[in-house]
């Protein structure tokens, strides 16, 4: 047997191999390592220059498959250099994007297009939410990682075309993955400038093209194919109910941010001003396209006309019983044959100004109303409908509890978003046990369930069927354990 080796011999072995592995290397890009030619089915380069953009769901997985993978081997500080310039363009380009999506949509408000890509280029959670943690005992150690899963296939809304695919991006890429988008159809085109811009920055600083890669001409089959491709690892859905039963239905693991029907409760004890004030803020915010927004609101009798007044002084418009009924006529229109019929949202309607909705009403308002009030039974369909448009109904109650009753039947049980206004704590334990949403906002307008005006990060994914909740890095990865047995404990009695 050989003679072992001295530690002072290990070192200089040590600092020898060292020094050649420096030799050999190639120079350092931007701060970050070189990247070696892919070993595998994947064809190195074989996209770049793309972009982001494709017709094929195919060539999109693929390109998002090489992408993953060299992103894979520039570690944590790859990833925070790729969404600081996501983050960057949100902001600098909010203006310009966001005049591009209200003008290509035709929906819901310009400043709030514009507010909510800065907001979320500011905000949405990145690579600080990402950790690891330890377990050190008697018999070693344990290290569980938060590890990426590949390729995430996504599908996104027309109400928040560009900022969803910003968030979500930020997010999937700050925990590792990659992202293939099949955006709505009434929002491509934003959705796919918005895309380019953010793979040319990305490209140009670490050498990374396609991180996010598009469907350009987006359809269900597109959508299905994405849903079915190997490549696809996870899939991420924010839509109506349709698309989220689609991906549900899905053998692939699924992160459903599904539909809301929003309730708001207010009781006596209730600040009547400030219930109004947050009640405008939320519901008119980009002309209702919120999930989250407040749809419907259930009062006490006590002080019901109390409320309808402090909504005027507020700023918003209420309309009487007759034009209550002409705007209802409009706005909610049936669709479906037979079992599958049912009353939903007109989309002449949709994210229209509430001087629309008023003209529609057989009235008119100033232009700077946003949002239009009036009283109606509980039987009115703006009450079980997801409208998304600035006006809300309001329900006269016998008492709290049955105002929360009342929120609990509306809200259909998709555990989306409620509000109350309340100074009763009992009353907020009720509703909150009840309903038992995903967001629970006391005394403030439903935004603040998103940390705007409360506290807590923000997400455009909030996944209340599969019950991640709002989105954040940690969400798109998998748990994995590595474990060390005994050795390298320095703690503890000798074994």
């Amino acid at each position: 047997m050989s003679q072992a080796a001295c530690p002072s011999e290990i070192s200089d072995i040590v600092r020898q191999v060292i020094a050649e592995l420096r030799a050999a290397a190639p120079a350092s890009v931007n701060g970050l390592p070189p990247l070696a030619p892919i070993a595998g089915p994947v064809a190195p380069e074989s996209f770049v220059g793309r972009h982001g953009i494709f017709d094929s769901v195919d060539e999109a997985v693929r390109a998002a498959e090489e992408a993953f993978l060299r992103l894979e081997r520039l570690g944590m500080e790859g990833r925070r250099k790729a969404i600081a310039h996501i983050r960057r363009i949100s902001i600098e380009d909010a203006v310009e994007l966001g005049t591009m999506e209200f003008n290509e949509t035709k929906i819901g408000r310009l400043a709030h297009k514009i507010e909510k890509l800065k907001i979320l280029g500011e905000r949405a959670p990145g690579v600080e939410f990402m950790r690891s943690e330890v377990f050190s005992g008697d018999h070693g150690l344990a290290v569980i990682e938060y590890a990426p899963f590949g390729v995430i296939g996504a599908i996104t809304p027309v109400t928040h075309s560009l900022p969803t695919i910003t968030g979500n991006a930020v997010s999937m890429i700050a925990s590792g993955n990659s992202v293939v988008v099949n955006p709505h159809p009434s929002g491509k085109l934003v959705a796919a400038e918005g895309v380019r811009r953010f793979n040319q920055a990305i490209h140009r600083e670490i050498g990374i093209d396609n991180l996010i890669s598009l469907i350009a001409e987006p359809t269900l089959d597109t959508a299905a194919a994405l849903f079915k491709h190997r490549g696809v690892k996870l899939i991420c859905v924010t839509g109506g109910p349709a698309v989220a039963r689609a991906a549900m239905e899905s053998s692939k693991r699924a992160i459903v941010a599904g539909p809301g029907n929003p309730p708001v409760v207010v009781d006596e004890t209730a600040d009547l001003d400030r219930a109004a004030r947050s009640i405008i803020a939320g519901a008119a915010y980009d002309n209702n396209l919120l999930c989250i927004a407040e749809k419907q609101v259930f009062v006490v009798e006590s002080v019901f006309e109390k409320m309808m007044e402090a909504m005027g002084r507020a700023g918003a418009a209420r309309l009487n019983a007759q034009q209550v009924d002409a705007l209802t006529s409009k706005a909610i229109v049936w669709t479906g044959e037979g079992h599958h019929r049912h009353q939903v949202a007109c989309k002449d309607f949709i994210g229209q100004d509430a001087a629309i909705l008023a003209r529609a009403a057989g009235t008119g308002v100033r232009d700077d109303v946003e949002l239009l009030f009036g009283e109606t039974s509980v039987d009115n369909p703006f009450v079980p409908v997801e409208q998304m448009m600035p006006f809300v109904p309001f329900v006269r109650c016998r008492d709290a509890d049955e105002a929360i009753q009342r929120a609990h039947q509306s809200e259909h049980g998709f555990r989306h978003t409620a509000i109350i206004h309340s100074h009763d704590v009992r009353n907020m334990t009720k509703m909150g046990r009840l309903l038992d949403t995903t967001l629970f906002v006391k005394n403030g307008p439903s935004t603040a369930g998103l940390g705007l005006g409360g506290e807590g990060y923000i997400s455009f994914s909030i996944a209340t069927p599969t019950g991640e909740g709002v989105t954040t890095p940690l969400t798109f990865t998998r748990q994995r354990r590595c474990t060390l047995v005994d050795d390298l404990r320095i703690l503890g009695s000798p074994q």
